[in-house]
């Protein structure tokens, strides 16, 4: 079954990977060292961010490393921002309907 980048990031655990990585590459066991769970269960996790190619594999000796791949992260900030914007404009809405409150309670 193949997943989308959406159902890869809809999981806290794969976020908290993901937030992990995106600061150096690590092996599994590094990752499985900040989770209370198994290292099978982190594996799991990070086979589903690299199908979804969210992270990206580097063989170094014998260690795999995994780290963030940006293109995709890219993708989902640019799904992100359209609600962006929305919400932005929002605020500002409410911004002034608030400030004209606060100006109508002098």
């Amino acid at each position: 079954m193949r997943r989308d980048i959406f159902q890869a990031i809809a999981d806290p655990t794969r976020r908290a990977i993901i937030t992990l990585i995106a600061l150096q590459a690590m092996t599994p066991n590094a990752i499985a060292e900040n989770f209370n769970t198994t290292r099978q269960s982190v594996s799991k996790h990070l086979r589903i961010l690299t199908e979804c190619e969210l992270v990206k594999q580097e063989q170094y000796g014998r260690e795999i490393y995994y780290s963030l791949e940006l293109k995709k992260m890219k993708e989902i900030d640019k799904w992100i921002s359209q609600f962006r914007k929305i919400w932005e404009a929002r605020f500002s809405q409410l911004d002034e309907v608030l400030q004209t409150m606060k100006k109508q309670k002098k």
